[in-house]
């Protein structure tokens, strides 16, 4: 085991592959909150867990050094699933068993979440997901909530709606879709596939190609032989950059690319090359922050996290360090209400409105374990090689 001490707030404890945030607790000072995460914070989707790592062990530090949770000291312990499912399961069994969390954040993606909810459900313990598949929150049997889960990020439904809307705007009504053979990207071709007679669009081609994929010049020609007025990609990682990248080598012009919101990072727009100007993709209010207007219900807080990431990290927050600072302030929120009992953590959660966080406002419900409406998105544009509201 490796201590060092970060200032005198928190010290990092390295144990494998896991960081505990642990506050220095004085002589007499109640015993701190535990909460658990399993981030995927290196592997194929660091981009998503490297941010809610980040992001997680910045709040839990400002936390602290504001007293903590009714004078409780703010605990977070943290894994890295490298992205496996495997270790991932494995990980969140530890949070549960050995280290007796109050309530466990992540997955950071939508495989893993999917695979860990029989072991939250069996050890009746609250999970608030930070990935975006419907089915992390819907049992497809009942077609009702699983019990003790949650999630923060949009669901893939919220974003087509969003897209699908804007395309109508547009005119458009015949299109192509794209999509990663992921969870994420199958759950998100389901939706486009579903939804897409609900705005009288007329899919033409629809193409899938794995997540390792390091060309999709073939899944575009086909489509563009097709002749659609726009294309959707649905993926996450490297992928949304390459199938950009070729769309421009193959001269597309005249068709309107969208991503979906796994696009939500401006590293995507830099690692484009100039191939991103002009796509579409709806994003929540942490990654457009300073666009918001000042009546806008998210404002304060969007400006509050993206400027504290900036100064401590020295680089542009993501979608996907938002989601982890929704899924830790829901859980904040719930012990600052009713302390560590697990069970009074997910009723709490589940009767919780108006919570304001980076990706909407949440209203949860017995119905409803994501809690976000069609506001919970704004449509963007890469301009000038950054966001920019679309008309």
């Amino acid at each position: 085991m490796r201590l060092s001490k970060l200032f005198i707030v928190v010290s990092i404890c390295l144990i494998g592959s896991g960081w505990a945030m642990t506050p220095a607790i004085a002589a007499g000072e109640k015993e701190a909150y535990k909460v658990g995460a399993v981030f995927s914070v290196t592997g194929r989707a660091s981009f998503l867990g490297d941010p809610e790592k980040k992001t997680v062990e910045m709040v839990a530090e400002e936390i602290n050094k504001a007293g903590g949770i009714n004078g409780h000291p703010l605990e977070v312990i943290v894994y890295d699933d490298e992205g496996d499912a495997t270790k991932c399961n494995l990980a969140v069994k530890k949070l549960i068993t050995k280290d007796k969390v109050c309530a466990v954040m992540g997955p950071s993606v939508s495989g893993n979440s999917i695979a860990v909810i029989p072991v939250v459900e069996e050890n009746e313990v609250p999970l608030v997901s930070c990935a975006a598949s419907y089915k992390i929150v819907t049992n497809e049997e009942t077609g009702k909530p699983f019990k003790w889960v949650f999630k923060t990020p949009q669901s893939d439904s919220l974003a087509v709606d969003s897209i699908y809307t804007h395309m109508k705007k547009k005119g458009i009504s015949k299109i192509a879709i794209l999509s990663d053979t992921t969870g994420y990207g199958a759950s998100g071709r389901e939706e486009l596939v579903r939804m897409a007679k609900d705005f009288g669009l007329e899919i033409v081609a629809d193409e899938t190609y794995g997540p390792k994929d390091t060309d999709m010049m073939a899944q575009l020609t086909k489509i563009k032989g097709k002749a659609p007025q726009a294309v959707v990609n649905w993926s996450i990682g490297p992928t949304q950059v390459t199938i950009l990248r070729n769309f421009k080598d193959l001269a597309m012009t005249g068709i309107i690319f969208y991503q979906s919101h796994g696009f939500g990072s401006r590293e995507n727009i830099k690692l484009a090359a100039g191939a991103a100007e002009g796509v579409f993709c709806p994003l929540g209010a942490c990654n457009i922050a300073e666009l918001l207007p000042d009546t806008h219900p998210q404002k304060a807080v969007a400006m509050q996290y993206m400027n504290s990431y900036a100064a401590k990290y020295k680089e542009p927050l993501s979608s996907f360090g938002g989601h982890g600072w929704d899924a830790l302030y829901l859980v904040v929120d719930a012990l600052k209400a009713v302390g560590c009992d697990k069970a009074a953590i997910r009723d709490h959660i589940e009767k919780r409105k108006g919570f304001v966080g980076q990706h909407g406002v949440f209203n949860f419900s017995p119905d409803d374990h994501n809690g976000l409406g069609n506001d919970a998105f704004s449509m963007v544009v890469v301009k000038d090689g950054d966001w920019a509201l679309a008309d």
